[in-house]
């Protein structure tokens, strides 16, 4: 009897616990400009600024009073933002103009522009090598920068199409290749790959985030699955279930909480971390179709997703064999995603 009062009393705690940590669509954020695709974006949770990829320009949003503030225009088609506040600098991949561009971070001011490999990609900064690497979708490999000076230092190959980076700011780097089903590890330092650690039941993995205390990665599979993997051996330790079309995913390390944002069948998908390789599905939140990507504030707990109506793609041409279909005119926005206690 006494045992099954203490069980009754654990799940019951863990339905609490389970209904505490529940997410609610609580808004949406217009942002102006007629870009016709949008990819990463990243929110600065010190300084309150939420950066969104938009085409050919960035958006600038005040988190605080969540109002658009400024844009950060005259790029091809960007794809992901790096912030090095110690040295006021920004970095945008621009995949359209195979370059990477230097932005103020106080005034917003393009610094300058650098030359990279094709199709810029993923983007991230090394904290302690003081350096910014751009994956380069195309020429598959990766542009290593100096921080400081902008100036290239070299360029490695990574044998195959990266996608999102993480960097643990101890001198490592990790990244999704997409066509390989692989994560690789990287030494910042001589920017060369360690190791490769193949994930086959992965399918095309694109998001990746990290808790860098507990040394997990955590990488989202076009199959439905994330994988979570030991960043010290490489070891999955754990597959959790997650929703269709996966593009970003995130790691909320005061709430122990992953989310990832599901494009395809429209759901923001809530895991608990209940321990180092115990994970709990706890909520598959309904969103957009398209909404894929997002950003998390830290701070607030806030997520962030950009969507919007599309049109349909043109019809094929020599010129551009596979047309992409256009943002509706005045659709952009940004869903906002909150605890919902």
């Amino acid at each position: 009897m006494l045992r099954n009062l203490w069980i009754a009393a654990f799940l019951l705690v863990v339905s609490i616990v389970a209904s505490a940590q529940q997410y609610k669509v609580s808004g949406k954020l217009s942002v102006p400009g007629e870009g016709t695709s949008w990819d990463y974006l990243v929110a600065d949770s010190d300084n309150r600024i939420l950066y969104i990829s938009h085409g050919t320009d960035v958006n600038v949003v005040d988190l605080d009073l969540e109002k658009p503030t400024t844009t950060i225009a005259g790029m091809k088609r960007i794809h992901g933002i790096a912030l090095v506040n110690d040295l006021g600098r920004g970095f945008i991949s621009d995949g359209g103009d195979n370059s990477v561009v230097i932005f103020d971070l106080k005034s917003n001011a393009v610094l300058q522009k650098v030359a990279v490999g094709s199709n810029p990609d993923g983007i991230v900064y090394d904290p302690s090598s003081k350096k910014v690497f751009a994956f380069n979708g195309k020429s598959k490999d990766v542009t290593v920068l100096d921080a400081a000076t902008g100036k290239v230092l070299t360029t490695t190959p990574v044998g195959g199409k990266p996608e999102f980076p993480v960097a643990d700011g101890k001198g490592s780097l990790y990244v999704n290749i997409e066509d390989t089903h692989e994560i690789l590890l990287i030494d910042a330092g001589t920017a060369k790959v360690k190791t490769r650690w193949p994930m086959a039941e992965c399918e095309e993995p694109t998001g990746l985030a990290m808790d860098v205390s507990g040394r997990r990665l955590f990488s989202v599979c076009a199959n439905k699955k994330m994988e979570v993997v030991d960043a010290d051996s490489g070891k999955i330790v754990a597959t959790v279930p997650i929703g269709d079309g996966p593009d970003a995913v995130a790691y909320d390390a005061g709430r122990k909480l992953i989310v990832s944002s599901n494009g395809d069948d429209a759901t923001l998908t809530v895991v608990h971390q209940d321990g180092p390789d115990k994970y709990t599905v706890l909520q598959n939140l309904a969103t957009e179709k398209r909404a894929r990507t997002m950003a998390l504030d830290q701070k607030t707990h806030k997520i962030y997703i950009p969507s919007a109506q599309m049109s349909p793609a043109a019809a094929p041409t020599a010129a551009d064999p596979k047309p992409r279909p256009k943002i509706v005119q005045g659709t952009f926005h940004v869903i906002v995603v909150s605890p919902a206690n």
